[in-house]
């Protein structure tokens, strides 16, 4: 003789639907509603339609089967919602352990990003080597300004008066073409 067969997880889900049931203020309402019949039954009716007199024996060993059956009910139910709570807590702690990850990689990121820009020359940095290599830039043709401003001199010096060619680069320093000296 071989025992029926059933499907654990349907069994499971009906013994924590019986369970929840069991946990709830309408099955209270509903266990107290056919208690206080069975009393009321067994005590206002006539002897001879009374099923269960007055030490309520039979009621007891009902209450009996019920808690005997409700027992094993609640626990099962008890161990499936611990089932489910630890396959959550270890999908809390993978989720946990991949967002640290993400995190810690972030953090590396930044602080690379930060190290970087640390040799990152600023703003301020390339505005004032934009205005040094300006003022180079300036002086350079300042500079080349005035040697065209002294070859100019010299060739018009040398074919009006050679003395004149032989003045000092730094006593004429003006745009005007170079005067006689007089003598």
């Amino acid at each position: 003789m071989s025992l029926p067969r059933f499907d654990p997880e349907a069994f499971g889900q009906w013994s924590e639907g019986i369970a929840r049931f069991m946990g709830t203020a309408k099955f209270l309402v509903y266990m107290t509603i056919v208690i206080l019949g069975w009393i009321a039954w067994n005590t206002l009716t006539p002897k001879s339609w009374q099923f269960d007199p007055y030490t309520f024996t039979f009621l007891t060993l009902i209450l009996s089967l019920q808690a005997s059956y409700a027992a094993p009910l609640i626990l099962l139910a008890q161990n499936r919602q611990t089932d489910r709570d630890r396959v959550a807590a270890d999908e809390d702690r993978r989720r946990a352990a991949a967002q640290k990850a993400d995190t810690e990689y972030l953090a590396r990121e930044i602080a690379a990003l930060r190290i970087a820009l640390g040799e990152v020359a600023t703003r301020d940095f390339l505005r004032s080597e934009l205005a040094r290599v300006a003022e180079e830039l300036d002086e350079a043709a300042d500079r080349r300004a005035k040697a065209e401003r002294k070859k100019v001199r010299k060739a018009l010096g040398s074919l009006a008066d050679p003395l004149v060619a032989d003045e000092p680069d730094d006593v004429v320093d003006s745009d005007e073409p170079p005067r006689r000296r007089s003598r």
